[in-house]
């Protein structure tokens, strides 16, 4: 039934800057909707994210609401602080771990985990980059991704 996500949508203050903003993270705008809504492709013909103009862009955050987690493969997310900084875009602080590279976070089950890093668009809604890492060794506790590579003996640079 269900094959993936289709699209997600985030309120934006200024819909043009906006637009500019996540065609800077690579996404391909697609078209608009009057000035009130962008569409951009995240996967061309797969996935996109809508933007909405609006003054409600205040909202308190919350992790279910105003966040967006973009799937990178691990040698994308392992260049990301740099690659993020380079765009003038400010990785931030998550769950305790400074952005001075990406973490990990472990699944409950014990057979993988996610490694990330997050960052904010300019009105503040939540983004990261996300992929999958394998738990050979089923660690447990949350950590520095290059710390991971070395206790779960994965690839090292």
């Amino acid at each position: 039934m269900i094959k993936g996500l289709y699209e997600a949508h985030l309120p934006v203050s200024d819909l043009n800057s906006s637009i500019e903003f996540y065609k800077g993270l690579g996404l391909e705008f697609d078209h608009k909707v009057e000035d009130r809504l962008a569409f951009l492709w995240i996967e061309k013909g797969k996935s996109w994210l809508g933007l909405w103009n609006t003054d409600k862009v205040e909202t308190e955050y919350h992790p279910s609401i105003r966040h967006v987690a973009f799937e990178v493969s691990l040698e994308d997310l392992k260049d990301s602080v740099a690659w993020l900084e380079n765009k003038g875009y400010t990785p931030r602080r998550a769950f305790g771990f400074e952005p001075t590279e990406p973490f990990v976070m472990p699944n409950p089950n014990g057979n993988f985990g996610h490694a990330k890093i997050h960052f904010n668009d300019p009105d503040g809604n939540s983004l990261e980059f996300i992929c999958k890492v394998g738990n050979p060794k089923n660690l447990t506790d949350r950590m520095y991704l290059s710390e991971w590579e070395k206790l779960s003996g994965l690839t090292v640079n």
